[in-house]
């Protein structure tokens, strides 16, 4: 841990795809299914996983390594459309997360999402699993001219959902996630469970790294909800 956490803490903001919610099996399903269109050989699971908080040009670039980005950007509208038809139909929050979540909200905590999955995706796959309206504030990867690791939208999200940075955590599976919260002003919670980028989470310089929702859950005392 570098440094201690707020005496009070106010509320959480989170990136989406692989610190909330497992989203790895759609994104693979989708380029399974472009591939098939391609007649191109489907790479296998675990590089894709492994990369989808890159996005979905990283996922592309999987099945199609031998392409500049002009002809991955060709490729990536149908490439969203096969996704947005299967979003949502694998897709599930980490195991601990919902009772995360359902912690932060019943001790009062304002909660929220900083993502670079583009508006339309993003605000759809929230409806699909039944999140849609529950969080205090969302920012998308095209919410702002800039993305993470910019802190600006995590200041954004700050703003939208009325938290002061300095009494806030941003928690997240990336670097990225890290270095735009930090810039941000927030204490920053790198997560292990998460897909990483083929990195090591304790290289980025997080204040804390946690392993488990229910790490978090300790970190802030928040204790179960009756029900």
């Amino acid at each position: 841990m570098n440094r201690a956490l707020p005496d009070t803490i106010r509320g959480v903001l989170f990136d989406l795809d692989g610190t909330l919610l497992d989203s790895a099996p759609d994104l693979y399903a989708a380029l399974l299914a472009h591939c098939a269109e391609q007649v191109v050989p489907p790479p296998p699971y675990a590089p894709v996983r492994e990369v989808v908080s890159r996005g979905a040009r990283a996922v592309l670039r999987c099945a199609y390594a031998a392409h500049d980005e002009l002809a991955l950007d060709a490729l990536l509208p149908r490439y969203l459309e096969l996704y947005q038809r299967v979003m949502g139909e694998q897709t599930a929050p980490f195991d601990g997360i919902d009772s995360l979540l359902e912690r932060i909200e019943g001790h009062g905590l304002r909660w929220g999402i900083v993502t670079n999955k583009a508006g339309f995706l993003t605000d759809e796959l929230l409806l699909r699993i039944g999140w849609g309206g529950r969080a205090s504030a969302v920012v998308s990867g095209d919410t702002l001219p800039v993305k993470k690791p910019d802190p600006a939208p995590v200041r954004l999200a700050c703003e939208r959902a009325g938290l002061d940075p300095a009494h806030t955590l941003f928690v997240g599976d990336d670097r990225r996630d890290v270095e735009a919260g930090a810039s941000a002003g927030l204490y920053t919670v790198a997560v292990s469970w998460g897909y990483l980028d083929g990195g090591d989470p304790h290289a980025w310089g997080a204040d804390v790294v946690l392993d488990h929702p229910a790490d978090l859950a300790e970190l802030l005392r928040l204790r179960p909800v009756s029900a």
